[in-house]
């Protein structure tokens, strides 16, 4: 009747624990970066790379089960067999792969820049008054410094994530694969 509603009697446990051993490595790293980087305090750059890391987690989520069905069936029979059985069938699926991965890393860059940008646009005083005799000079600095800020919030999202990206990659390659 329900079948939405009715709990899955195949749950993918090593997917959920892998899911939640690479949040655990890269919110660390990640948060080194922001607060090294930016100079943010450690309680502040923690709380950004958790909200950003969690966010662009569950995003990718969502998207990974909106695209899922329009697979075709081998894909979508290499899938199962990697989240299941923790390998492919076929050899020739590496190059998809590699593109997948490759998309997957500048789509969460892309991703935490935004978020990144909207937590802080969000968590900013507003209330602070300008004096009224600004002059243009003065407009002018600012406006390149923040042209500097976010240059740099980039290049640190990306530093991060390339480093979170990294450590993941070297722990999956520590993995014994199984015969």
């Amino acid at each position: 009747m329900f079948d939405y509603a009715m709990i899955p009697e195949i749950i993918p446990l090593g997917a959920i624990l892998f899911n939640f051993l690479f949040i655990l490595i890269a919110i660390p790293l990640e948060a080194y970066i922001l607060n090294k980087r930016l100079k943010f305090d450690k309680r502040t750059s923690t709380f950004y790379a958790i909200s950003i890391n969690l966010l662009s987690n569950a995003i990718g989520w969502i998207v990974f089960f909106l695209l899922e069905p329009l697979l075709a069936i081998p894909l979508k029979s290499e899938l199962i067999s990697y989240i299941f059985f923790a390998h492919f069938l076929s050899t020739k699926i590496q190059m998809l792969m590699i593109l997948t991965a490759f998309i997957i890393f500048f789509g969460t860059f892309l991703l935490k820049v935004l978020f990144l940008r909207l937590l802080l646009l969000s968590l900013t005083d507003f209330q602070k008054s300008e004096p009224a005799s600004t002059s243009q000079r003065f407009n002018l600095r600012r406006s390149q410094k923040l042209k500097l800020q976010n240059t740099n919030l980039a290049t640190t999202v990306l530093i991060a994530n390339a480093l979170s990206y990294s450590a993941i990659a070297m722990i999956l390659f520590l993995i014994p694969k199984q015969l």
